[in-house]
């Protein structure tokens, strides 16, 4: 692995994102405006929008991050530009790792300004320091872009690259426990749902808004989440291929 090709990747996809203004409104406008709709939506419940935006600081930052990387990646393929940097002298887990820290920094700023947001203007409560809940919040949306990044080389096309939101991403928020509790569930779902990273992701965010001690099973949770992500990672540098169509 070479620091200096993957740092030139980085800053290379970090230029592409800067010039990209409707992929920069995505990622750092939208989720604080989903958030605000959702604020307003409990108006009659503010204890429920308490309990669940710390979760979706960190939720939401995923499921962009996921969409926006894997369509990156596959445009990278089927444009020429992978196959170009390919036949040069960089690895497969340098152009992978450049593409992290790019959307990692990205995720940062994402992350922040919904923080602000939810913590600020919205005044949502958090027990734990908020600076805990927004490193959270960046390991998340950095796992939701290695795996997108992993999944993108299972895709031929960009219609193709969102059906994974659904396939991929739905199913994890659904079960992970942020709108039913895991112990209520089926016990085969809630065997499954201990398979998933997002459940990981829900449970640290989740620990951070209550005031007891965050306790082992915190740091566990962190422990999962840089695990996952390092396995898509390296997934995703076994399976990336150069591919033109």
């Amino acid at each position: 692995m070479s620091a200096r090709a993957t740092l030139a990747t980085a800053e290379r996809v970090l230029r592409q994102l800067l010039r990209d203004r409707r992929t920069m409104g995505l990622l750092i406008v939208v989720p604080s405006l989903l958030l605000v709709i959702l604020k307003f939506a409990f108006d009659a419940q503010p204890a429920t929008f308490d309990r669940i935006a710390p979760a979706m600081v960190g939720l939401i930052p995923f499921i962009t991050m996921f969409i926006v990387t894997s369509i990156a990646m596959l445009r990278e393929r089927t444009s020429g530009t992978l196959e170009r940097l390919m036949s040069m002298s960089v690895a497969k887990i340098d152009l992978m790792a450049g593409y992290a820290i790019a959307f990692a920094l990205a995720a940062t700023v994402e992350v922040v300004v919904a923080s602000v947001v939810v913590f600020g203007a919205l005044h949502s409560p958090v027990s734990h320091p908020l600076v805990a809940v927004i490193a959270v919040s960046v390991m998340s949306a950095v796992l939701g872009t290695v795996m997108g990044l992993f999944v993108s080389a299972f895709a031929t096309t960009e219609f193709q690259a969102v059906q994974f939101m659904p396939a991929f991403v739905l199913p994890q928020l659904l079960i992970c426990g942020l709108f039913v509790d895991r112990s209520r569930m089926a016990g085969w779902l809630e065997a499954i749902s201990w398979a998933m990273p997002l459940t990981y992701v829900y449970d640290a965010l989740d620990r951070l808004t209550t005031p007891s001690g965050l306790g082992d099973a915190f740091w566990l949770d962190l422990a999962v989440i840089f695990a996952a992500g390092l396995l898509s990672l390296a997934l995703g540098a076994a399976t990336l291929r150069r591919r033109t169509t």
